[in-house]
């Protein structure tokens, strides 16, 4: 069996995406061992065909090159094959400290020497879907057809919900925030309106980062319904939140990694599109549905400037999210 390590991605959502890649190379009778940094390791753990996981001890930003030596040096003849997901150079430097005899990814970033398999990278405008882009690095066809799927550890559903006091299927799950900036943001006012209007109990999940319009939307709606609302924003585990999503009878979003985590379980879901494009990183479930306003033609005016891909509105009006009503979220629900 060939022993293979995957340098996972730096953020959520494109974790998830790579899961159909660990089904192609666990299937052709490859052991996997995914080393990723703290904040996406656990989406690995919801992978049953990741035999290992080893998490960095990187932050964000910098070579932090001591640590990737050292961490190559621990690695050095365990590997046969080495996957490397990000394009950046610093990505490719531990597969080649530790010696690792084949070394595929994407050309980027002046690493040439580092990768000796090089897929060529094409732009960004003519760039296939994530998981398309990540599954190429198997070297097979059939790429388009892939969707991610997760799938929890035994007993780890049943402590996420024993901490809450909650029953699966008997709560809503809203996730509020989005790393990218407040264009990607469905307001906190209409999420706190939504959430008031759900017949169940309600979990705001996200990350510390997130705390601030959890608390917002939490206090409004509890000001009405008293412990209605649950803010869990940066109070739980990435593999907590994984387990409370994966329980939930649907969940709300915006575009975000937790909601690529909600549609690789299948969980019931919407979507609420901004500045971004749901025609490259849609979630990729039959039980999704995605609100864009960009392609609904009874929405006037039509919304000419969307999709952006700006952190704040630059037009300062933020009508792409604004003008998506609650009751339409509900109605989609």
């Amino acid at each position: 069996m060939n022993r293979s390590l995957v340098i996972a991605p730096q953020w959520i959502g494109d974790a998830v995406m790579t899961e159909p890649l660990m089904r192609r190379l666990q299937a052709r009778g490859e052991r996997l061992t995914v080393g990723a940094l703290p904040w996406v390791a656990p989406v690995y753990r919801a992978m049953p065909q990741v035999a290992e996981v080893i998490e960095f001890p990187f932050a964000h930003g910098g070579l932090q090159w001591a640590g990737r030596r050292a961490m190559a040096k621990a690695l050095r003849g365990r590997f046969d094959a080495a996957y490397v997901c990000p394009n950046s150079l610093k990505s490719a430097l531990i597969p080649w400290w530790a010696g690792i005899p084949r070394c595929v990814g994407y050309s980027g970033e002046s690493r040439w020497g580092l990768i000796n398999q090089r897929l060529p990278n094409p732009p960004e405008g003519e760039r296939p879907p994530m998981v398309a882009f990540y599954s190429a690095l198997s070297g097979e066809t059939g790429l388009a057809a892939d969707r991610p799927q997760l799938q929890l550890a035994p007993g780890a559903a049943a402590a996420a919900l024993a901490a809450q006091g909650l029953a699966a299927q008997g709560f809503y799950v809203l996730a509020p925030g989005a790393e990218f900036g407040p264009a990607k943001r469905w307001p906190a006012a209409h999420f706190a309106e939504l959430a008031r209007q759900l017949a169940l109990p309600v979990l705001l999940l996200g990350s510390g980062k997130d705390a601030a319009v959890c608390a917002e939307i939490a206090s409004t709606v509890n000001a009405h319904q008293l412990g209605h609302c649950v803010d869990l924003a940066g109070k739980t585990s990435l593999d907590e939140a994984i387990a409370l999503i994966a329980s939930a009878k649907a969940m709300v979003s915006n575009d975000s990694g937790l909601m690529h985590v909600a549609a690789a379980f299948g969980v019931p879901q919407v979507a609420v599109f901004g500045s971004s494009s749901p025609l490259h990183t849609p979630p990729l479930s039959d039980r999704a549905t995605v609100l864009w306003l960009k392609n609904d033609p009874s929405y006037q005016p039509p919304l000419d400037c969307a999709p952006c891909f700006a952190r704040d509105c630059p037009l300062g009006h933020t009508r792409c999210l604004n003008d998506i009503a609650p009751a339409r979220v509900l109605s989609a629900l």
